[in-house]
């Protein structure tokens, strides 16, 4: 049975204790809203000592780091070095977006050394594949498709990110709904020329139940991915993301009825003031299914610092019910992320996480943050370094630019917690 089907039938397992403990709940609160599908704990069957974390609806904001191999860049120890970067600082998951290279291997690594849970979008090796052996990645089968589906769960993938929502129909949408980037997810962008050169409809739509049951038995969560997610600000929540949005719904509802645990993955592009009509659109049409954003970016204009746009709208779509962020780095558009590019985008977003984890109301989100007030009262360095969410970089500074000042660098002597500490004592 799955953690879905147990729950359900009144079952608290390891793992939900497991989530129970790391949030400060009780397991029959995680019980409940894995019932109800508003929590998911991705963990397949044939990774038991991974580490269980929930994703949803009263828990801590979760934040992703995406790794992998591109075109010519097929360093593999590199990437794994930012797998170790990125849990050192704290991600919550770890998607393989890998493209290129010994995609197999690599995706086996990371399984091997990290006990955090573990994404894939299995429609790139798919693709892949299809273009080395057949000449183009238009003449790929339904069965190849497949084939790398159940290669990922079999070697322990625990959620896989789906373009279930695309549908021949939707695309008739698209085509005069007057977008400026029209399809932006690759994934998406696979799907619709496969769809449109074989006038077939789109693989994991028609056999959905295929892919239920391979979920089902493997107990892998599916992440049912936004293939038409806005890629600009000026396209934001058009009829084709909406129209899309309801079809997911729809997949969601018959994922749960399997005994699947389900996600959706949300949109990349979205202009502050409608960040929080976005979440609330997603949460009603998809039954309250836990909702995983890229970003998302509030403008256009950062490239070059798209870690801080993307923390600015984390911030909001957190706030708003968001329950899972995508990691941005400041290189977003314009290259592959260094480590220090990883170190910048999976602080932001977890920056953003507590900002919107504090707006809901998460009781440990506030006592960090009161934890931090009585250490910084206290002038207790020692205690506000381990309390930052980058104690290392924290203390770094600290020991290198005003390691003799008993107050903050600003005030030096003057320390206006020092001065009237003096006078009230």
């Amino acid at each position: 049975m799955t953690q879905l089907n147990k729950a359900r039938a009144g079952v608290i397992t390891s793992a939900m204790e497991e989530v129970a403990k790391a949030e400060g709940v009780s397991a029959e609160q995680i019980r409940e809203e894995v019932a109800a599908g508003r929590v998911v704990i991705p963990k397949n069957k044939h990774r038991d000592s991974g580490l269980s974390y929930g994703f949803g609806k009263g828990l801590r904001t979760k934040v992703s780091t995406s790794v992998g191999l591109y075109e010519d860049y097929t360093n593999q120890t590199e990437e794994l070095k930012k797998v170790e970067l990125a849990e050192e600082l704290g991600s919550d998951m770890i998607m393989d977006l890998s493209k290129d290279g010994d995609i197999d291997s690599m995706r086996q690594q990371i399984l091997a050394e990290t006990e955090l849970p573990v994404g894939t979008l299995p429609i790139y090796q798919a693709a892949k594949e299809a273009e080395e052996k057949r000449g183009s990645w238009l003449e790929m089968t339904v069965e190849d498709i497949f084939a790398v589906v159940e290669r990922h769960i079999v070697d322990g993938v625990d959620m896989l990110g789906i373009h279930a929502g695309l549908q021949l129909s939707i695309l008739d949408k698209l085509e005069f709904e007057g977008r400026v980037e029209g399809l932006v997810s690759q994934g998406g962008q696979i799907l619709t020329a496969w769809m449109l050169e074989n006038e077939a409809e789109n693989p994991f739509y028609e056999y959905y139940d295929r892919l239920l049951e391979l979920a089902r038995e493997h107990h892998v969560t599916i992440s049912l991915a936004d293939t038409f997610r806005p890629g600009a600000i000026v396209d934001s929540l058009d009829r084709a993301q909406v129209q899309e949005l309801v079809v997911l719904g729809e997949l969601v509802k018959r994922g749960r009825e399997a005994g699947v645990q389900m996600m959706v993955k949300g949109p990349g592009h979205v202009p502050l003031d409608q960040i929080k009509s976005t979440v609330q659109l997603q949460k009603e049409l998809c039954h309250e299914a836990p909702y995983f954003v890229f970003g998302p970016l509030v403008t256009d204009l950062a490239t070059g610092e798209d870690h801080i746009n993307s923390a600015i709208g984390g911030a909001v779509a957190a706030a708003a019910g968001a329950d899972f962020l995508c990691y941005v780095t400041p290189v977003e558009h314009l290259d592959f992320p260094t480590t220090e590019d990883i170190e910048a985008g999976v602080m932001a977003s977890r920056i953003a996480a507590q900002v919107g984890d504090l707006s809901k109301g998460n009781e440990q989100a506030w006592q960090q943050e009161e934890e931090m007030a009585r250490a910084r009262k206290n002038l207790d360095w020692e205690q506000e370094l381990n309390l930052a969410l980058n104690p290392k970089r924290a203390r770094m500074f600290r020991e290198e630019r005003n390691l003799d000042s008993e107050g903050c660098a600003m005030c030096g002597e003057y320390c206006a917690i020092k001065v009237v500490d003096q006078y009230l004592n």
